[in-house]
This record gives structure tokens, sequence and C-alpha cells, in this order.
């Protein structure tokens, strides 16, 4: 696909068609209308890679139901739950700039892309029971989580999630819901924003083009292009350039030599869903349930049985079961990408993550190598009366985890989101992932106010970003914000047919 207008010489160059690459685009476009942007993206459509939505649980990540994000107790003997409070207050600036582009006619069809799921956490045992019991507690007392309810009997879990009660014995369980979840399908989203932006004066899109090469000459990039359908290759420069490439991030930064880019490398982890699409079941199920990491687990696999709304069609995934891979990406990967990431600069990290993560190593191969029985074995934790019949096995995707020097000690995995900056603020690349789709809005907005900072200090494009992101330099999560935040929560789900 190509817009209209291929834009040469422009002032920005996006790489890649996800969800970081749409929402910087668009909101770049409406903050200074007179940018000039051209997207190219390697694959053929929109958001193929992490922002898929047969790739993603497509959460709206806000801490309500991912017990990922309150691992720990505190030093008061209860669990600590800043983290969650943290990624609420910045899916906040999600919700507000997809209601702003649906209500300006950026974006329509609002249930294409987000459609409300409640989300509940589930544990079982008595020592996960008292765990969610004092995570409730904590969690509760803050205005974010207000609306939380939590129960350990039987009948009302039932009556809330039907499939996690019937045929189960009798070890103690407990729920936690929240009714103002989303499911959110990425891909869908990514691509609205992409075609309003090519839309636009000044702007442009092409799929199936594959940045080769990028290099810097006084003050701009120049982009070896490729394009795919023809074997055409060519150039173009611009003054800025953003890598939001997923997977393909890594190998890009690294070309454009960048001392900010030393010392990182990429830890890849695949994936894979069971999905059940039987109207029998999938109707008794309507929620996005979370559950406890088994072990090992990276963050990404921590166990859920997810309704997933796309392409108007519900099912059920369970996962996702993380699997080893060398693969940067699941479209357009190859064996080669890991071995080929290799530098000097990265190689004592790479090898220490793997010497001092062994059983991450290990539970990635178990997981990968594991028979249908043992994957339905996980399911039966949260739904004892699966059939096998039922369900088969899809790709999830796959998710290069940044690694890079930190505090003098190479080697840390982070599951998360990196933001690289060049020093000069010419170049960007986002490394990582989840929460990333998320808290896609609010990762963008601290790109711009680095490297577009003085577009913002004007009246103007601080009114600008102010109209996008109205929480914008607020912090919702102060108790004096707590009735704000529900106003501008309220006004964003009912724009969005939320609610």
């Amino acid at each position: 696909m190509k817009s209209a207008h291929h834009i040469e010489d422009p002032d920005v160059i996006l790489i890649g068609a996800g969800i970081m690459s749409s929402t910087l685009g668009a909101m770049l476009k409406e903050l200074d209308p007179s940018l000039k942007i051209q997207l190219y993206e390697m694959t053929e459509g929109f958001g193929e890679e992490a922002s898929n939505g047969w790739h993603n649980a497509g959460t709206g990540h806000a801490g309500l139901c991912e017990l990922s994000y309150t691992p720990d107790y505190g030093p008061d003997g209860e669990v600590a739950v800043g983290k969650a409070i943290e990624i609420f207050n910045q899916f906040e600036q999600s919700k507000q700039f997809w209601a702003y582009a649906v209500s300006t006619g950026m974006i329509s069809n609002t249930h294409e892309f987000v459609n409300p799921v409640p989300h509940l956490s589930f544990v079982y045992g008595q020592e996960q029971v008292d765990f969610l019991r004092s995570r409730f507690k904590q969690m509760q007392a803050h205005h974010f989580y207000e609306e939380m309810t939590y129960t350990e009997d039987r009948a009302e879990i039932k009556e809330l999630a039907p499939l996690l009660v019937k045929g189960r014995d009798d070890t103690p369980i407990a729920v936690t819901k929240m009714d103002l979840g989303t499911d959110v399908n990425y891909g869908v989203l990514s691509g609205k924003l992409i075609e309003w932006m090519g839309a636009q004066d000044g702007a442009g899109y092409a799929t199936n083009h594959r940045v080769l090469d990028i290099t810097k000459a006084n003050d701009r990039w120049t982009l070896k292009v490729k394009d795919l359908a023809t074997g055409r290759t060519f150039t173009n420069s611009a003054k800025f350039v953003f890598i939001g490439a997923g997977g393909g991030s890594l190998p890009l930064l690294q070309k454009s030599g960048i001392k900010e880019a030393k010392g990182f490398g990429g830890f890849p982890i695949g994936g894979q869903w069971l999905i059940c699409e039987k109207p029998e079941i999938v109707e008794q199920h309507m929620a996005k349930v979370y559950g406890m990491s088994p072990g090992a687990a990276p963050t990404m696999a921590v166990p859920h049985l997810d309704t997933r709304i796309i392409n108007g069609k519900k099912a059920l995934l369970f996962g996702p079961y993380a699997a080893f891979t060398t693969k940067f990406l699941h479209v357009k990967g190859q064996i080669t990408d890991l071995p080929a990431s290799i530098r000097t600069d990265n190689i004592a990290s790479l090898i220490k993550v793997g010497l001092h993560n062994i059983p991450l190593v290990r539970y990635l191969v178990q997981q990968g190598t594991q028979s249908m029985k043992t994957r339905m074995g996980e399911l039966l934790k949260f739904y004892p009366e699966a059939d096998p019949a039922d369900w088969e096995l899809i790709d999830a995707g796959i998710r290069v985890q940044a690694i890079k020097k930190e505090d003098g000690d190479a080697g840390i995995v982070h599951f998360g989101t990196e933001v690289i900056t060049s020093e000069d603020r010419s170049i960007s690349a986002l490394l990582g992932a989840s929460p990333g789709a998320s808290v896609s809005v609010n990762i963008i907005v601290e790109v711009i106010q680095r490297c577009f900072a003085d577009r913002l200090a004007t009246t103007e494009g601080h009114d600008r970003m102010k109209a996008m992101v109205p929480s914008y330099d607020e912090d919702l999560s102060l108790p004096e914000h707590a009735e704000r935040q529900r106003e501008l929560s309220q006004a964003a789900f009912k724009i969005l047919n939320c609610c």
C-alpha cells in the first residue's frame, strides 16, 4: 500500500507501521501540520508484527489485572503497587489521545479497535489468595482502583467467569475485577492513524519497503530503501528519524552508528497461543483473566485467559507460551537475526545474559518443545473442563527484549521499553516489548518532548498537545487530581463507546 504522495527529503522519516510510528506520525502532524513526514514499512500491511491482533493479548494495560506489575511485598508487609499505578497513569494518556482522534475525525468505527472487556486477576492456592487480598487492599486505596472488587466466593466468581469454576476442586481461589478494562486491536488502530496521516498534505507512507541502511551527513540522515515489490533501491533523507520497527529496530539502530546504541543487544522471545473459537465456549467467558507468573517465565509469558475481539469476531486465547528463537521478527525475520546483531560492544552483555539467566533460557527451550498435553495442563489450571479438541495452537509473535549495560552491570534483560535517542536528538529508536502498545502515547509524548521541544515551547504547541492529551503535564495519580482523572476517564470511555 502507498499513499497518494511519496515525500522526498521530508522533515521526519518513520520506520515501521506499528502502534509507535503511527502514533508519533499522527501526533506530530497534529502538533505541527507543516511538518513533512514519510513512513516506510517492510511488510505489506500495517501493524503486522507486535501490533498485530493475534500477536498480543490486546490488553489495555493499566495495572487492572496484571499481577506482574505488583510482584513483591513492600517493607510494610503489603504488596507494593507503585508500578501498577504508574502504568495506569500512562494508559490514561492513550485513552485520551484515542478519544481525541475519534472526536476530531482522525479515526472512526471505534468498535473495530477498542471494546469494553472486564479485567480480572485470578489466583489459586492459599499463598496466592493471601497475595491477591493484600494487593487488592493496597490498590483499592488509590483513586485509580476505587471501583475494584475482590471475592473468594465461588458462586460470585462463577457469575463473573463460569469457566474458571466449573469442574474445579476445593483449592482456595480468589478474583479481583475491574469493569473499566478494554480489549484493543493495536494493528487496526495503527492502520487508522497511518491512513489519516497519509491523507494530510506533506505526509506519505509506503508498505513493502525495507530500510537497508542509515547514515548521517551534516544535519541529515540518509536512508537506503528497497521497494520489495519492484526491487528498486533508492535513498531518502530527513532531519529526524524514528525507528519504531519492533524486533527490527535494533539492527537499524546499530547501523546508525550513534554512540548511544553502543552496548545494546537484543534477546528475542517467541510466543504461541492456544485459541478457541467454539461459540458455545466463547460466549461463556467475557473477560481478560491474568494469573501469577510461573517461576522463570518472562513478563510477557504470564498466563492469561483472554477474550479477544478481532475483525468483529470473539475468540478465547490462552497463553502465551514462550519459546526460544533467534529471529527478531515474525513475518520477515531470519534465524540469523540474533547472531547478526552481535557486536564487540555488546557481546559481553549477551554472554552475561546467557550465563546469569540459565533458568530463563531453560524455560524458553522447555516451553518451545512441550507437548500439547503439557500446554493443556496449564490451561486446565484456569479452565478445568477445557477439552483439547476445542483448542488449536497459533503463533503469538516475537518480542525482542533490550539488553544493555546499566550501573556498571552488563547483561540486564529489560522486560519493558527503552527509548534510545542520539545526543543531537536527530534520531530515536524504541526497543523492548510489553506494555509498550498500551502506553504508546506516553512513550511518544516523551519522544516529542525530547526531540521536538521547540514545538512544545510555544503557546500554540502547548495548547495543541493539551488538546490531544488533556492530562499532558499533569500527574493524575496525585490525590488532589482524583476528580480530574475521573472526569477525563469517563469522557474518553464515552467517546470510545466503552461504557
